[in-house]
């Protein structure tokens, strides 16, 4: 369960003087955000009064109570406007605005801090520079929260000016840090992770101190938000400086940031230890009681029951003992949700028990004015109830839910509501009330796309149990019984959505906005588009100017996917031939030969498939008919279903070429002694600059990408495709180029599609071993890096094979009014009829994304 994704984005907000904390925001259950107390230089301005209601607006805040802070601030910008101390009104408006956008108005926060830059521009005597940061760093923190990125990134430069011009080193460096998050909105990871770097040396100078060790922290969490590996090392600085200098008010922070990074990086001991640390170190009831939720949730999800059971009451007797705030409200939410996931409740505490907790919940929630709480807090009731299939009582606050949240017009708590009701709606065999539902989730999560994928792991929805099954489960209700034309359209639509939504979820941002039909790009093509549902494998054709066709089996999705994993295991040249040719024509009578037999193919010259699921990792050159291999009859191209750019055939004329390559061992990895071979003949084959070991760096060939106008690159090295973004990687001689970095790079032409590379060729390449979705790796390249086609590679190959394939399909490419896919399928047969290697396995591993023309 991921609280509030959309506009609560962490920040590093400086709205102090003299100190400065993060500003993390990940999650309500976590919701520290802080306003460090004023500074000395402020303080001589204020009467006793007034900063009576500064100081409690502050408290408030802190401790969460979001809609009290908001009543103590008003105040004071009244006190301060009374007097006529309009450089402090100003300040007042500006932590108004910061306690309205924490309560989801926004409207009200865009006046505030108007408000509050106007009296700035007009008061007398001008205001210091500090106060100038302090209030830009608000109003740049509304802006990246409402998804204007471009606009927050101008005024923390804006902000940055100004504390420079104070001497404030610290409000510089926060300021700084915002920027690297507004840049990563914007999707331009390598700027953000070289300003981020940039940062580090900047602190590791500095003199140990609290404001050293908070600006760690931070950097450590905008690190790892980036998936950077060495976010753990500066969060480790941030502890050994806190440790050193005694910050005992920082510790628990540090470690509960520390116990994140490891429960991501999936060392759930490594995780349980810092959060026991981070709850030991504890200097307040709301830090303990984040830091015993965190191990809480920790050992539930690592289904440690029998050390998680006992810790329950005490969190239950926790939560009870804090008074009601925006944090106390959303750690109770957060409990029964992580006790919600479970096949069983009642073992850990019992419902009953549950379904009072979010009963004071929403009751406390009402009483603070968070609304938001409230509508989390009736979601997880209603869960308690459709559990005890009490349908009526949870379809009750599953609609009072998603009437707040269509209020509040919060895509994440719409998406979350909706997708509930509609499993209430079918469960009660109410299809058609169950599809709408089902559709305003999903549209709901396609509005959060950005938000969803930009954000933190630790805020993310968690893909395949929140976004993921409301999808499939929309299209298994539309494609129930005889599905229409119009069903099939919507189901199409869906599963190319997912597609999408898989990719940005992958790389944490949003890929592409606009889809392209496929199928109106080629009418030789025949777009194929398997998708497996729990009880069935349904498939719908789709070619250019004819109806959509829609073919079922009817097979488990176990059953499915065991067959699919017993043939990639027999693709193994070691493995009974016969087997594995039973295999293949197994798959072969479900996706291929039912649209074979009713000649949906005629005219068709090569095969799109949108592969699902577990089908992605499967070569589907290598299906068998019982005669031949599909690629002996059809040359086959795969597509995420993202839009296609346009593109020109390659002409001997036109090709222009970079072909990178390390054959020696390097960074523990072993000698491609073929590679050599491959880029000296390819280099001969087509006109193209060659980048062999130690010249092919990251650097050298950034270079001749932004230089030259090579429309092919071609690198033979080693790399891997996998579902974890930090797992994702290629090889150059100075070190391994993540697939942001690489994607980035090959972009890096001025935003001119004209200039687009035309294909990018991996060949040497392998995805995560038993990792479905590491295909996500391949498909999200193909769509980031602008490559209008990629090749690459679903397994290791010996690399005499991938030389005599290479050198082949370049020869073809070279070929008058030939397609890419076409190339390929030429090689490709020409290894099966011409070479020895003719099993599958050394020829069926490459695969061809994107535009195939």
């Amino acid at each position: 369960m991921a609280f509030q994704i959309k506009k609560r984005l962490w920040l590093y907000i400086s709205i102090s003087i003299l100190s400065l904390c993060l500003a993390v925001a990940i999650a309500p259950a976590k919701a520290s955000l802080q306003v460090p107390t004023n500074s000395a230089v402020n303080v001589s301005a204020f009467t006793s009064q007034t900063t009576n209601w500064l100081e409690q607006g502050r408290n408030l805040y802190n401790s969460g109570r979001f809609a009290e802070a908001v009543t103590a601030w008003q105040t004071a910008v009244q006190k301060y406007h009374g007097q006529g101390d309009r450089i402090n009104e100003a300040l007042s408006l500006s932590y108004l605005s910061l306690a309205q956008q924490e309560l989801n108005q926004w409207e009200a926060a865009r006046q505030s801090i108007e408000l509050s830059v106007k009296i700035l521009q007009t008061a007398k005597p001008s205001a210091d520079a500090i106060i100038w940061g302090q209030i830009l760093n608000a109003q740049a923190n509304l802006e990246l929260r409402i998804g204007k990125a471009e606009t927050a990134l101008e005024i923390w430069q804006q902000a940055q000016k100004y504390y420079d011009q104070a001497g404030d080193k610290m409000g510089s460096l926060g300021s700084q840090i915002n920027q690297a998050q507004a840049l990563q909105s914007l999707g331009f990871y390598r700027r953000s992770k070289q300003q981020l770097q940039t940062l580090m040396q900047k602190l590791a100078v500095m003199p140990d101190s609290e404001i050293k060790v908070s600006g760690l922290r931070s950097l450590g969490l905008a690190l790892h938000a980036i998936g950077d590996a060495k976010s753990q090392e500066v969060l480790e600085q941030s502890l050994a400086t806190a440790n050193k200098i005694t910050a005992k008010t920082q510790l628990s922070s540090i470690l509960s940031s520390l116990g994140k990074v490891a429960s991501d990086s999936l060392d759930p001991e490594a995780a349980l230890n810092y959060f026991e640390d981070a709850q030991t170190a504890a200097t307040n009831p709301n830090e303990a009681l984040q830091a015993h939720l965190a191990r809480f949730k920790l050992l539930v999800d690592y289904d440690k029951l029998e050390y998680a059971i006992p810790l329950a009451p005490q969190l239950r007797q926790q939560l009870s003992e804090l008074p009601p705030s925006h944090s106390s409200l959303n750690a109770a939410i957060n409990f029964v949700a992580t006790l919600n996931r479970l096949e069983n409740p009642d073992r850990v505490l019992p419902s009953k028990d549950l379904a009072q907790l979010m009963a004071d919940t929403v009751k406390s929630a009402q009483k603070i004015q968070d609304e938001t709480a409230e509508a989390y807090a009736l979601h997880e009731w209603a869960q308690l109830f459709r559990r005890a299939k009490q349908w009526s009582q949870a379809q009750e606050l599953a609609q009072k839910s998603l009437n707040i949240a269509r209020q509040l017009q919060a895509d994440d708590l719409i998406a979350q509501s909706a997708w509930l009701l509609g499993k209430l709606y079918k469960q009660q065999n109410n299809r058609q009330e169950a599809i709408t539902a089902y559709t305003e989730a999903v549209k709901s999560l396609k509005a959060l796309r950005g938000d969803m994928a930009g954000v933190n792991p630790d805020v993310q929805f968690s893909f395949r149990e929140s976004v993921e099954p409301v999808y499939r489960e929309l299209v298994s209700l539309l494609l129930d019984e005889e599905p229409t034309q119009d069903a099939l359209m919507e189901a199409r639509e869906l599963i190319e959505s997912l597609q999408i939504a898989e990719l940005d979820n992958f790389f944490r941002e949003a890929c592409l906005d606009k889809a392209q039909q496929i199928d109106q790009v080629d009418p030789t093509a025949t777009v194929i588009y398997p998708i497996i549902l729990s009880d069935r494998l349904g498939i719908i054709f789709s070619k250019a100017g004819q109806p959509l066709r829609y073919y079922v089996t009817q097979k488990s999705q176990a059953e499915i996917e065991q067959t699919l994993n017993n043939f990639l295991i027999a693709l193994n040249p070691v493995s009974d031939s016969t087997v594995r040719e039973q295999l293949s024509r197994q798959i072969y009578d479900w996706l291929i030969r039912p649209a074979e037999v009713d000649g949906a193919f005629q005219g068709t010259q090569t095969l799109v498939f949108v592969l699902d699921g577990r089908l992605r990792n499967v070569p589907m050159a290598a299906l068998y008919d019982g005669d031949r291999y599909l690629i002996e009859k059809y040359a086959v191209a795969l597509s995420p279903g993202l839009q296609l750019m346009a593109t020109r055939s390659l002409s001997s004329n036109q090709i222009d070429a970079i072909v990178g390559g390390i054959s020696q061992s390097r960074a523990g990895f072993t000698a491609l002694p073929a590679v050599e071979s491959e880029v000296k003949q390819i280099s001969q084959t087509v006109p193209s600059s060659m980048l062999l070991n130690q010249k092919f760096t990251s650097l050298a060939l950034a270079d001749r990408v932004k230089s030259g106008s090579a429309n092919i690159v071609h690198l033979a090295t080693h790399g891997q495709f996998s579902s974890r973004l930090e797992d994702t990687f290629l090889l150059a001689w100075d070190g391994r180029v993540d697939v942001k970095e690489l994607s980035e790079l090959l972009k890096n032409r001025s935003g001119n599609s004209s200039k687009a590379i035309e294909l990018l060729v991996l060949s040497a390449c392998d995805t995560a071993t038993g990792d479905d979705r590491a295909v996500l790796g391949l498909a999200g390249l193909a769509v980031k890096s602008g490559a209008r086609s990629t090749i690459a590679t679903l397994w290791p190959v010996k690399d005499r094979a991938a030389q005599m394939l290479m050198t082949r399909f370049y020869d073809q490419l070279r070929l008058p009014k030939i397609t890419k896919a076409e190339a390929l399928r030429q090689a490709q047969i020409n290894l099966i009829r011409k070479t020895d290697f003719r099993e599958p396995f050394f020829w069926s591993a490459f695969v061809l994304v994107g535009n195939w023309l």
